[in-house]
């Protein structure tokens, strides 16, 4: 269908803007750039019972930030479930901040924990930093849950777009683990590693996220090109190290008409079926990637957000 008239109008606006695409930037400005701009079409922030921002150590002796948002007054003799939460941002941008009225939304609408990581990013820190983080997060609240009145056995991973591709990889590790969350949510997620599917060719140039800005975003934060060959950042098509995929989380994954990748989501979605794992997949009809986050202006953005929340409730078992 057409492209929705209030994404259209978005896309005029930032236009008129005359912002520089982030693949003209520095690093340090795209960020400056982005954390600008990431709230400005965004639901606003729902009121939390509590909101604590903690330090997660990592498995290099470092600490990383994360955001535990409560929705209610925890209960030690009836916890929470939870989700594990990873930014959207090219690897490159992006923060527990930026996504913060996302991860309130979710916490009130899923009834919910929800604990927002700030992976450290490219180009200080290249691949595979951001999915050592990310699994060291989840693995650190899935052992700390009781600490927090957190059900262990309750605990959901999720992101958007580059999150999204840490919680891909996330949920087949914890799987191997033997600590193997509830859902697998994954907003318009990356899962391929050379971007030569129909969708980056028909979308490259005036949809939000571009081709040269999609390898702008890459050349920060893999090592070489060999790293896109890495399951680790391509849980799609890559082949070192690729793992068995039987046997993952239940995924609910949306993706967006208008986004270059939208064709790595569904053929991610098909590859988990075949694997005999349980998939829901949505396709917004007119929406751009990013389109979670302009839920103030397009209503749909919204309705998306209680599809969502609709999932996680029902892997929680709350309804």
């Amino acid at each position: 269908m057409p492209l929705n008239p209030n994404v259209e109008l978005v896309l005029a606006m930032i236009a008129r803007a005359g912002r520089p695409p982030y693949h003209t930037l520095t690093p340090d400005e795209a960020r400056a750039a982005y954390d600008a701009s990431a709230s400005v079409l965004e639901i606003p922030a729902a009121p939390m019972h509590a909101v604590e921002d903690l330090d997660v150590p990592t498995r290099d002796g470092a600490s990383i930030r994360a955001r535990l948002y409560l929705p209610v007054e925890p209960h030690w003799a009836d916890p929470l479930p939870a989700l594990v939460y990873f930014h959207g941002g090219g690897f490159t941008v992006g923060s527990v901040e930026t996504h913060d009225a996302l991860c309130r939304m979710y916490a009130r609408d899923a009834h919910c924990a929800v604990l927002s990581v700030d992976y450290r990013l490219a180009p200080a820190h290249r691949f595979p930093t951001a999915v050592e983080d990310a699994f060291d997060a989840w693995r650190w609240l899935h052992d700390h849950a009781a600490e927090h009145a957190i059900d262990a056995a309750r605990i959901a991973v999720g992101g958007d777009s580059a999150g999204g591709t840490l919680a891909t990889v996330c949920a087949v590790l914890a799987r191997d683990a033997g600590i193997a969350p509830v859902l697998q949510l994954l907003i318009y997620p990356g899962a391929g590693g050379h971007q030569q599917t129909a969708s980056h060719r028909r979308l490259a140039e005036g949809y939000l996220l571009s081709a040269k800005t999609i390898q702008w975003f890459f050349s920060q934060y893999l090592r070489t090109d060999a790293d896109r060959d890495d399951w680790r950042f391509a849980p799609l098509d890559g082949t070192r190290g690729a793992p068995d995929f039987a046997g993952v989380a239940p995924a609910w994954i949306a993706v967006a008409e208008y986004d270059p990748l939208v064709d790595e989501g569904i053929a991610y979605a098909d590859k988990l079926r075949a694997a005999g794992n349980r998939v829901t997949l949505v396709e917004y009809p007119g929406m751009v990637h990013e389109f979670f986050k302009l839920g103030a202006f397009v209503r749909e953005a919204v309705a998306a957000h209680a599809d969502a929340a609709a999932a996680l409730r029902e892997a929680f078992g709350t309804g």
